[in-house]
């Protein structure tokens, strides 16, 4: 019988700052060599019960505990921070924050210095550590330098050297493009088989996740568990809807076309999902359902000529991109880690001036206009929310850009309030930021520019870090924002966002546009999802394999279907 590893009984904790607790009474066991994966909306606990294992919490977030939380048989009240990091080695959402070495080879050696260990030792572990994450070329390789899968990568190595038993994961998958997010949840399952270590993945992408087994899923909502079962067991039961958790869209699907879903089907995933009951039922829905209706044409309002840029003279990031946005379009600008995505969103705005090439705005020349001239047409939603925010608190943050603008007082209150009701941050509106997760504090960034009502739009991972429910009302006010007649583009790598939201792709590869073509057009090419490190979606497999003849259209179909459902559930 296998050893249990992670025991929670009865346990609850609350922070101090706030009036009643996260985690509610929560008995749980994870034994040795399990994969477990924990989902839940946004401030349901999840990333709380993961503070919990590895010790952030109390020893970082200080708070009130009852019961027990034993790791390896020990009593975490008897541990030090130290001790539980020898136990359990955690790879954060956002691998620069934990970094400590200049090179590779220094941060996956940095806790066997921390140890001691002789050098000898010390070289040998390290090539073998590195060599099980795939970065043995890169030792000598500058931190700065690398892409944001391989950063992960190098993060796993570093937890690794310690020998820990427990691997905890924060949303591995937040910063990665679609290919390097399958192929770490890949190397995170190869791991697991050769080491046999207990793996917890804290995750909200759960269709990605489950590209490779996973033993079981536990649910958390209102810091409670209200889930403990297998994949299959969950994806038929109606528990993901009930927590506003996206289920995978094959099954979806299936479930709009009134199939009954029951774990005999082994829907965890598409290739062993058991369709041949469905077949008829999904032709059926297909062939009633509306296709959506096109978009009608109107005039150009933003335009890049051959433009062309590099950090350095000597090596080009942009090569002779040229591209035209109408006035009222949502476009998706997607590609693979470092392909040069933001490094374009940064010239539109004029962080950084192009070699060569020109820009326009409505027909007019902007190239010469400064950071500011543009801002009052473009507004810019960087990835990392931390790189934006210069405010203490939610409120002030959000009002910044009205306040310098000199926007009377009586109005700034009522535009900040009215957007943080629509980003869903109006409940925390007198909150200090640093309270915040990753993902609320990147709704705050979205907020200070949407308060601006600029005319186009411009958001760099909007929905990074968001469970369903802050997904579905960011973009839905988006949506609503645009049939208003703003300009959205949205730099993503969540293939979802782009087939639901953008009619229109521009795909970028080694810093030059391979691709502008509706969403499904470019993830219904194998080779263009090669070349930019795509993922297909898995509709368009299910189409395939009930023997539909329009795969494209019944992945459009499913869209505009979806849409409809959600929005009037909203």
């Amino acid at each position: 019988m296998k050893k249990p590893v992670i025991q929670f009984q009865n346990y609850s904790f609350q922070y101090r700052s706030q009036a009643k607790p996260t985690l509610h009474d929560i008995n749980l066991t994870l034994y040795e060599g399990e994969k477990v994966l924990i989902v839940g909306p946004s401030g349901s606990g999840k990333s709380t019960l993961g503070h919990c294992i590895n010790g952030l919490v109390p020893f970082s977030y200080k708070g009130e505990v009852s019961g027990s939380l034993k790791i390896m048989g020990e009593d975490v009240r008897e541990l030090d921070i130290f001790s539980l990091s020898k136990k359990v080695g955690t790879v954060l959402q956002d691998p620069d924050g934990q970094f400590i070495g200049l090179t590779v080879a220094e941060d996956i050696a940095f806790a066997l210095e921390n140890d001691c260990i002789p050098q000898t030792q010390m070289f040998a572990k390290v090539a073998e550590v590195s060599k099980m994450v795939e970065m043995e070329h890169y030792l000598d390789s500058s931190l700065h330098h690398l892409s944001g899968g391989q950063k992960q990568r190098v993060s796993l190595a570093g937890v690794m050297v310690d020998e820990v038993e427990i691997l905890l994961f924060d949303e591995p998958l937040a910063n990665l493009d679609p290919a390097t997010g399958k192929y770490a949840i890949e190397l995170i399952d190869r791991i697991q088989q050769d080491t046999n270590k207990t793996v917890v993945i804290i995750e909200h992408r759960l269709e990605d996740v489950l590209h490779c087994p996973v033993d079981r899923i536990i649910v958390v909502d209102n810091g409670r568990i209200v889930s403990d079962l297998t994949p299959d067991e969950l994806l038929a039961s109606p528990v993901l809807e009930e927590c506003s958790i996206r289920e995978p869209l094959y099954v979806k699907a299936a479930k709009y076309a009134g199939c009954e879903i029951t774990a005999e089907m082994q829907p965890t995933h598409i290739d062993s999902f058991q369709v041949d009951g469905c077949k008829d039922q999904l032709i059926d829905w297909f062939e009633k359902v509306d296709p959506p209706l096109p978009k009608v044409k109107t005039e150009s309002v933003l335009e890049l000529k051959e433009i062309t840029f590099g950090y350095t003279p000597k090596q080009q990031t942009i090569h002779g991109v040229s591209f035209s946005i109408e006035k009222g379009e949502m476009v998706s600008i997607v590609g693979k880690n470092g392909a040069g995505k933001s490094t374009l969103s940064k010239l539109i705005c004029g962080f950084e001036k192009p070699s060569s090439g020109r820009i326009y705005y409505r027909g007019k020349d902007i190239s010469e206009d400064t950071i500011k001239e543009r801002a009052s047409r473009i507004g810019m939603v960087m990835q990392n929310p931390n790189q934006m925010i210069s405010k203490q608190m939610i409120y002030d943050e959000v009002a910044l850009g009205l306040v310098i603008r000199g926007v009377p007082e009586a109005e700034i209150k009522e535009r900040v309030w009215q957007t943080l009701k629509i980003c869903g941050l109006y409940p925390f509106r007198n909150w200090p930021i640093s309270a915040l997760s990753f993902g609320q504090k990147k709704r705050v960034t979205i907020a200070s520019i949407l308060v601006l009502e600029p005319e186009v739009i411009i958001l760099d991972e909007p929905t990074a870090g968001q469970d369903f429910r802050h997904y579905s009302e960011i973009m839905e006010f988006l949506v609503e924002l645009n049939r208003q007649g703003v300009t959205i583009i949205m730099i993503t790598h969540d293939m979802h966002l782009m087939l639901e939201y953008t009619p229109r792709a521009l795909v970028i590869a080694g810093g030059a546009k391979i691709a502008d073509d509706t969403a499904v057009n470019v993830l219904a090419d194998s080779k263009l999802i090669i070349e930019a490190n795509l993922k297909e979606t898995s509709l368009f497999e299910l189409a395939t394999r009930v023997g539909i003849s329009e795969p494209k259209e019944f992945v459009n179909r499913f869209i505009a279907y979806d849409r409809e459902v959600r929005q009037k559930w909203q």
